[in-house]
């Protein structure tokens, strides 16, 4: 190869990584927004606890994974009901979010299942929530603890 065809490709080719660079910059995925986020509080002895929010992301995402200080493990869970009229909870792979639609995690549905709790939910007080998404960079997020048997914010007769 002669001295010019090599800096002749050599350029053409930092020019073409030059022009992918923004292009590259670009596809990063805008962040998820996390609204109304709650837990209620848990008997003193309790195992488990749920939490829910609603999350919106601009561009098409998918939440991957979650964690808490609160509990030895944090999983997306989704709540559904037999034919034979059992409500039956079970673990989910990742949650689709579309553009621009809010998904909400709610009390039946799709929540957040935290498991072996190192001490109770206490009303007024707050935990920790980390989401992690296949796209946006991950979101911590404070969940405020409601009442046991408290709605969440998005439900009538909500008392935080």
């Amino acid at each position: 190869m002669s001295f010019i065809h090599s800096v002749t490709r050599r350029l053409w080719l930092t020019g073409l990584a030059a022009a992918a660079l923004p292009a590259l910059a670009g596809a990063a995925s805008p962040g998820v927004a996390v609204s109304d986020p709650w837990a209620r509080a848990t008997p003193p002895h309790a195992a488990t606890a749920a939490i829910y929010l609603t999350l919106t992301s601009a561009a098409a995402d998918r939440l991957t994974g979650c964690s808490s200080p609160a509990a030895k493990a944090a999983q997306l869970h989704e709540t559904t009901m037999t034919a034979a009229g059992v409500m039956q909870m079970r673990p989910l792979g990742g949650l689709d979010l579309p553009a621009g639609k809010a998904v909400t995690l709610s009390p039946g549905t799709d929540h957040v299942m935290l498991t072996g709790l190192s001490g109770p939910l206490v009303a007024g007080k707050s935990v920790k929530l980390h989401l992690t998404f296949a796209h946006a960079a991950p979101v911590d997020v404070t969940v405020p603890i409601v009442a046991p048997g408290a709605g969440g914010p998005d439900m009538p007769g909500m008392k935080m």
